[in-house]
């Protein structure tokens, strides 16, 4: 009886820790339609962007795109998402894995928020799943939640100076 106890405990935690949400938001003194033109488009990231470094192409939703990425005090890698939404104003989310599909995978996203008065909401998350996430939590909310804040800041900073 106590190893069914111990066996439901353990696996209520495994599954709990297999699973982490992170975002970010900032509002940005910008229009919706000046945010958007920054962060869609993809070949001008290595000019501004501090995390996500270069794609390998245009992205299309339902493809696939190498996409680098290096985050601050952490190892940098190049990804190969599939593009789930390239919904103009609005949202680009897409979806990674680490090697096998359930180890460590991935949906990030960016959200585009019109607040008015030349004003935009820009959020960006990552949903993270998979066995290996337990090892990584520290990595995601140290490294990889920095990496977010300056990417946030960057956007922020060059939607601002296109006005």
């Amino acid at each position: 009886m106590i190893y069914i106890k111990l066996y439901a405990v353990f696996t209520r935690y495994l599954w709990y820790m297999k699973k982490v949400h992170i975002a970010f938001e900032t509002i940005i003194e910008a229009s919706v339609e000046q945010v958007w033109t920054v962060l869609s488009d993809f070949d001008c990231y290595p000019e501004w962007s501090p995390t996500v470094k270069r794609f390998s192409e245009q992205p299309q939703v339902g493809q696939s795109v190498k996409v680098r990425l290096e985050q601050p005090g952490g190892m940098g890698i190049t990804m190969k998402p599939k593009i789930l939404k390239l919904e103009p104003l609005s949202e680009i989310r897409w979806r990674g894995i680490l090697g096998i599909k359930g180890l460590f995978d991935g949906e990030h996203y960016f959200l585009l928020e019109p607040l008015g008065k030349g004003q935009t909401r820009f959020i960006q998350g990552e949903y993270f799943s998979g066995l290996l996430v337990p090892f990584f939590r520290n990595m995601i909310e140290g490294n990889t939640s920095k990496g977010f804040k300056l990417f946030n800041n960057a956007l922020k900073e060059r939607a601002e100076a296109y006005k």
